[in-house]
């Protein structure tokens, strides 16, 4: 009993430390994957596309499936597995892994800190929008969950992505694996089923040899981006939404995080 409560401390303690301004993803130790192949993911939380990796804890997981065409498996692990994910693909095509956290919390006891990463995340009018919200100075609290996904190919790869149903969302309109793709990779980002026209996305590059290039884009008056990829990168994509917190008793924002991942193959 005394070990596991220090083993549930201590992730506990790895998970809360993982700060909000940290992206959060799903990382494949292969985005492709052969016929019959194992589906191998790991949890990261990090910047510039690299970070720690994360076990399965299910306490801080609100949502953990992998969907292929019609069919949804709830990944069910022990706590401390790492990697997260450790299963046999279901079948061939393209595989989507999804992943939602429970609510974490920051508190902000520097106000310059949070503005920084508002105004990174493209939120300039955050303090017009604290002021008006009758927010006081600091500290205050965020309140944050994590919505990820990531796009894996298993023999052909054939398949379409599609609205999950995650608070928000990274819906992929082309499929990076499919033998047609021509290098344009469309999203439609989405905030509870609606686009979010005009949003910002953060696109991380990771080359072969393992450099990252960052880039900022916007999404179109239908929600829509599209983003020019390079064969053999890996990509993360990350988009938040930021808005006064509902139902809280202590936070007074909320910040919902989208991420997507997946890789462009060599031809």
């Amino acid at each position: 009993m005394f070990l596991t409560r220090v083993f549930l401390i201590f992730w506990f303690a790895i998970y809360a430390g993982c700060s909000t301004a940290h992206e959060f993803w799903i990382e494949p130790d292969a985005f492709q994957i052969a016929s019959n192949g194992n589906i191998t993911a790991t949890l990261k939380n990090g910047q510039r596309f690299q970070g720690i990796s994360l076990a399965y804890f299910n306490k801080k997981i609100s949502r953990f499936e992998v969907i292929t065409n019609d069919k949804v498996q709830t990944v069910r692990g022990r706590m401390g597995d790492n990697p997260a994910l450790d299963m046999p693909a279901p079948q061939d095509g393209l595989i989507i892994v999804v992943h939602e956290t429970t609510p974490a919390f920051v508190t902000y006891s520097e106000w310059d800190k949070f503005l920084a990463f508002a105004n990174h995340k493209s939120f300039p009018d955050i303090k017009a929008r604290h002021m008006q919200n009758g927010f006081g100075p600091v500290p205050f609290i965020e309140r944050y969950t994590r919505h990820a996904k990531a796009l894996i190919s298993v023999g052909n790869g054939v398949g379409v992505d599609r609205e999950i149903g995650l608070k928000t969302e990274f819906v992929a309109l082309t499929n990076p694996y499919a033998p047609d793709f021509d290098g344009t990779m469309l999203v439609r980002l989405l905030y509870k089923g609606i686009p979010r026209p005009h949003a910002q996305i953060e696109v991380f590059d990771r080359g072969a040899g393992g450099d990252v290039t960052i880039s900022l884009h916007r999404t179109n008056s239908d929600g829509v981006a599209s983003i020019l990829v390079a064969s053999g990168h890996d990509y993360l994509f990350d988009g938040v939404v930021l808005i006064a917190a509902d139902n809280s008793e202590k936070a007074v924002w909320d910040t919902f995080w989208a991420t997507l991942t997946f890789a462009v193959p060599i031809k």
